[in-house]
């Protein structure tokens, strides 16, 4: 099912559900190119200091690179700064028993796979900083449901898959509210809630909640 997802490079989504936005799709888009443009360039250095500091540890890749599912399930190319080693898929199945959350995704308080350099980027989540990469191109957003690996969808349900209405982004309801200690089946709850509810006010919120969440850690790895 998997490969035929990759060849397709989509998967079907109803979305006719949920209510649409143009004018707040609009503005969101404009806001999304101003700003991860102008954070490229003012935080180009740290960008440097991390590929040097992630090259030190191991001499491996600086980025990893993965296909994620984006809005009505168009597969795309997701960007992060490598915090695993570089076989860390290829041991995913000697791993993957010791979940420690429910559902689709995989998460791990002490994956064994993530390096010394990548505990702290994880910590910091300075690990998303290419992610603004995609939100330039538009294959994200800075606001909307997290971007699912393709393995992940694979297990979802029909609501679930409702989560992909949407461009998915850096932050969302679920990050403000506890990241990894949320459950699979309250993050597509939230989830839903945001895509209900989003507009530019909601985006706001959660991007000015999104700072002191993250420099609190909570349930980040």
């Amino acid at each position: 099912m998997i490969e035929a997802m990759k060849n397709t490079e989509k998967i079907n989504i109803d979305n006719a559900k949920f209510t649409q936005k143009p004018f707040y799709e609009f503005i969101k888009r404009i806001f999304d190119i101003t700003f991860s443009l102008l954070s490229i360039i003012l935080l180009s250095p740290f960008f440097l200091i991390i590929a040097i500091a992630i090259k030190l540890c191991d001499h491996g890749k600086v980025m990893y690179v993965s296909d994620r599912v984006g809005k009505n399930g168009k597969i795309f190319k997701f960007y992060k700064f490598r915090s695993m080693c570089e076989d860390a898929d290829r041991i995913f199945d000697s791993v993957k028993n010791l979940n420690e959350t429910t559902g689709s995704i995989f998460k791990m308080k002490d994956d064994p796979r993530i390096t010394k350099v990548g505990s702290l980027l994880r910590r910091t989540s300075l690990d998303e900083l290419p992610q603004l990469f995609n939100i330039l191109k538009g294959d994200m957003s800075f606001v909307g449901p997290r971007s699912p690996l393709v393995r992940e969808v694979e297990n979802y349900d029909s609501t679930a898959k409702n989560r992909l209405a949407v461009v998915g982004g850096l932050t969302c309801y679920w990050q403000i509210s506890g990241r990894s200690k949320i459950g699979f089946d309250e993050m597509v709850e939230l989830d839903l809630k945001y895509i209900n509810e989003r507009s530019i006010l909601t985006d706001l919120k959660i991007l000015i909640l999104t700072v002191p969440a993250v420099f609190k850690g909570d349930g980040a790895y």
